[in-house]
This record gives C-alpha cells, sequence and structure tokens, in this order.
C-alpha cells in the first residue's frame, strides 16, 4: 500500500477503506507520509468530502495513534467541554470549578492560541506563577483532591491531529467539517473523560459560519462521541459578536472572576450556566435542565464556586488572583475609540475585534510568537446599545503605543449602526443532546 494511491483515489472521490485509513495515520505519526503528501491528502478531503463511516474511523485511527489517558482511578462520572473556538470565549475559566464545586470531576486539557482564536492555557498563563504543564500523575492526583485540573494537553496525546492540525493551518484546509470533527473528538476520546459537551460557535468570529455548518458538526461530532461509549452532548453558540465584554488574557480571567462572584456580562453568564447545565445533567447530579441551573446558581451565590477556582490556582501554583485581582498583569497604555455616529450599534464583528486584540499582542500570528497577557479590547458597547457621537465604545490595552494606534486605525470596521434599535438573538443557538 502506498500514501500516493491512497490519495489518488480520495481525489477521484472513492469512499477509503479502513485499512487505508488508518494506514495514512500510521504514516503521519511515524513520518513515512511526507508534509507534500499530507497536504495533498488533507486537500483531497477538503475537496471530495468524507462520508460519516470514514469520518468515525479516522477519528478512531487518531485518538489511538499516540496515549490515552487513564482516569479510572478517580471517582465519578468525569466530565470534560470543548469549544470550538471564538473570540472573548472564556467559559472554561468559569465552568470547570462552578461544575466541580457540585461534586463532578472536572478533567480539562486545553490549548493555547493560535490566529483570532484565544486559547484558555494562554488565559491562565496570565496568572503570575500559575503551572499548566502537568504530568499525567500530577494531572489526575489533583482532581482526586480538589475535583478539577486545567493542563496542557499531554505530550503523546493524538499525535496524529498534532501533526494534521499544523499542515492544516498552513494549507487553508482547517475549514472542513469531517478534518475538524475527526480533530475535536480524536483528542476528546483519548483524552479519558466519561463525558463531553461541546460549544460549537457559528458566526463571523468562528469557523461554521452559519447554522445549517454548526448543526451538520455538532451532530457528527455526537454521533461519533456515543458510537465511541462517550456521554454527549453539543450546543451551537452564536460567535457573531465577541462573547462577553473583554477580549484578551488577563481581561477575561478578571472577566471570569466577575461571573463567579455573581456579576459579568449577560451573554456570558447564560452561556456559561448553559453548558455548564449539560456537564451536570451527564455527570448525573440533576435530571434536567431546571434542576441543573438551580444547583448552579446556588453555587455561585454561596461563593463554593468562587472557592473551588481559587483551590485550583492554588493546587497548580498560582497567586490568589480570586482575593487580590490586582496581581493581574496590567497594560501600560490606554486607549479609547468613541463613536463617530449617533444610533443604534446594528453589529459587532467579532473577527475585527479578535484581529485588534492580536495587533495589541494579546494572541499569536505564529506559534513562536510571545503573547503581552494585557494586552486586549475591553467593550462598552455591544449590538442592541444606543450610542451618542463621543460616546465610548471599547478600550484598547496594550504595552506598545505603537500597537494601539495601528490596532485603533482599523478597529472601527467592527462596528455598524443603524436609526432603529435591532433585534438582538439569543447567545443559545440550539442544542444536541
Amino acid at each position: 500500500m502506498r500514501i500516493f494511491d491512497i490519495i489518488d483515489r480520495k481525489k477521484n472521490g472513492n469512499t477509503l477503506t479502513d485499512e487505508e485509513i488508518r494506514f495514512f495515520v500510521r504514516s503521519v505519526v511515524d513520518g513515512t507520509a511526507s508534509n507534500e503528501q499530507i497536504g495533498a491528502m488533507l486537500m483531497a478531503i477538503v475537496l471530495r468530502g468524507m462520508d460519516e463511516w470514514e469520518t468515525e474511523v479516522l477519528t478512531m485511527a487518531m485518538a489511538e495513534s499516540g496515549d490515552r489517558i487513564d482516569l479510572s482511578s478517580i471517582d465519578g462520572i468525569k466530565v470534560d467541554k470543548h469549544s470550538t473556538g471564538g473570540v472573548g470565549d472564556k467559559t472554561t475559566l468559569i465552568l470547570v470549578p462552578l461544575v466541580a464545586s457540585l461534586g463532578i470531576p472536572v478533567a480539562k486539557f486545553s490549548g493555547r492560541g493560535l490566529g483570532l482564536t484565544g486559547g484558555t492555557i494562554d488565559k491562565l498563563a496570565s496568572i503570575p506563577d500559575m503551572h499548566t504543564n502537568l504530568s499525567e500523575e500530577q494531572f489526575v492526583s489533583q482532581i482526586q483532591r480538589i475535583g478539577c485540573a486545567i493542563a496542557t494537553t499531554a505530550r503523546n496525546l493524538d499525535p496524529c491531529d498534532k501533526k494534521l492540525y499544523a499542515i492544516r493551518d498552513v494549507t487553508a484546509t482547517v475549514d472542513c467539517i469531517p478534518l475538524i470533527a475527526s480533530s475535536v473528538m480524536s483528542k476528546k476520546i483519548a483524552s479519558g473523560a466519561d463525558a463531553v459537551v461541546l460549544d460549537v460557535k457559528c458566526g463571523h468570529g468562528a469557523f461554521m459560519k452559519d447554522v445549517r455548518s454548526a448543526r451538520k458538526l455538532a451532530e457528527l461530532c455526537v454521533k461519533i462521541g456515543k458510537k465511541a461509549g462517550l456521554r454527549i452532548s453539543a450546543v451551537i453558540s452564536d460567535m457573531n459578536e465577541p462573547l462577553g465584554n473583554a477580549v484578551g488574557n488577563s481581561l477575561e480571567v478578571q472577566e471570569a472572576l466577575d461571573v463567579l462572584n455573581g456579576k459579568g456580562p449577560k451573554d456570558l453568564k447564560r452561556l456559561t450556566i448553559c453548558l455548564a447545565s449539560h456537564m451536570v445533567i451527564l455527570g448525573g447530579k440533576a435530571k434536567d435542565t431546571a434542576e441543573a441551573e438551580r444547583l448552579l446558581q446556588r453555587s455561585i451565590d454561596s461563593g463554593r464556586a468562587r472557592q473551588k477556582f481559587r483551590e485550583m490556582i492554588r493546587a497548580q501554583g498560582g497567586k490568589d488572583i480570586t482575593e487580590k485581582p490586582d496581581l493581574l498583569p496590567k497594560s501600560r497604555y490606554r486607549g479609547v475609540v468613541t463613536a463617530e455616529h449617533e444610533g443604534y450599534v446594528s453589529g459587532l464583528d467579532a473577527a475585527y475585534i479578535g484581529h485588534a486584540a492580536n495587533v495589541l499582542g494579546a494572541g499569536r500570528l505564529k506559534k513562536e510568537d510571545s503573547i503581552d497577557y494585557s494586552a486586549g479590547v475591553y467593550l462598552y458597547k455591544k449590538a442592541g446599545d444606543y450610542v451618542k457621537k463621543g460616546d465610548e465604545l471599547l478600550c484598547l490595552y496594550s504595552r506598545s503605543r505603537d500597537a494601539i494606534m495601528d490596532a485603533e486605525s482599523d478597529i472601527r470596521r467592527a462596528y455598524t449602526f443603524s436609526d432603529e434599535k435591532p433585534e438582538t438573538g439569543n447567545i443559545i443557538l440550539e442544542e444536541k443532546f
């Protein structure tokens, strides 16, 4: 069997066999397949597609391509959550301690940001002395002790996905449903949790630009997860505008803390509670959404969720920013952008805000780029808000004055205005069980 022949068969629209798919995955991992061949295969999949069965086989072969995390020594139903990536998405920081505060073990492997998508690990890295590079033994031990942990992906977890994603990122083959589904679900299956909740983003700041595509991805992931023996559900959420008001690492940590303190933006609170309620149901602590939401709100109101966040930070060596939020990095410069028109904000494009945050230093354009953890954007006005000329729309933060000037010149394109108040939709578009 040759990689060349497999590429040729997929290029011509054929359904690959189990043996061919597994041979391709082995060739990626052991280096037999060149980067050029991998790129050609990925493009053939993008152009010719993969049916549901092929995607399932690819997912399982990828999940089995390296180590699999063993969480069997942890009592209870272990739950996990995955987001397909968005601008201002800090829900993991909130729901991990929140769900764990109800006695449900939460085992969360997360990644760093790339492009417009912020990474949970980068957000946690803004907390002084916080460690996320945990060994499997440390990861399991911490969950046994305090009920939750957030760590970087284990070194040899799904090595096929690591290689494929790096090549997808430079060959314009990222936004392909079979490749996204196999990437997401292979990592979740290999990560060892019993239950997974997926947050599939939809809109300008997401890979899936419309609800139809997001629904197709969510349904495929749920089917694959169930066949792999997972308890699984999915939420399709709106990512046309940023989630919450803060975009940027330390700014988002502060906003997550606000929610755990019972405050914070409505859209962020609504999505977090929705995702967390799915986790609570799958974790066996509630029979329906109403009961799960009551338990979650009670934990926030009592301070238990905030205390669990504090325990997790301390367990991973971080300074206690729950008591001293001023320990979070602060930017040297700030720039305020004001409205040039009077009217209602009719739209706020998440992609422009995400790009501006990167210009300010909050994200990476390349994997080797360094991050300014204090940098970012704070939004004062979002869709549906009324503004007068001169009102503050947002604030830019950076350690570079030049970066603020560069971001300011482009960020006005994120806003659109109208004379009439627009209808603002629900952050939750659909839920799939």
